[in-house]
């Protein structure tokens, strides 16, 4: 199992709405990261815009791949993206660079 952990920014005036938008995930989004192997899935917001994702995964190339698969995460996506900063042009998918683990303790 993998563990990945990624970090993104929020944009400040737009964190009320990215709270409110994850207090009512689409069901067919929820549906779509479990059936691609997205599991103990957390997102962590700061007050400052920082977020901190964290997933297990068996592969996580595989599970953005088959979400990248699936129309409800274009969609998804598509709505998402305005509300974050230093996208650069991409997905906020797309913008999910797993940190290197340098420590754990089981």
């Amino acid at each position: 199992m993998q563990r990945v952990c990624f970090l993104l920014k929020v944009r400040q005036d737009r964190l009320e709405e990215y709270r409110e938008r994850h207090a009512a995930v689409w069901p067919e989004m929820l549906e779509a990261l479990s059936a691609t192997g997205w599991r103990n899935y957390s997102l962590f917001l700061r007050e400052d815009g920082l977020l901190v994702g964290y997933l297990e995964t068996e592969d996580f190339a595989a599970a953005q791949a088959g979400m990248e698969a699936t129309e409800v995460n274009a969609r998804w996506q598509r709505q998402m993206a305005p509300l974050f900063e230093s996208l650069d042009g991409a997905r906020p998918d797309e913008a999910m660079k797993p940190l290197t683990e340098v420590f754990h303790l089981a």
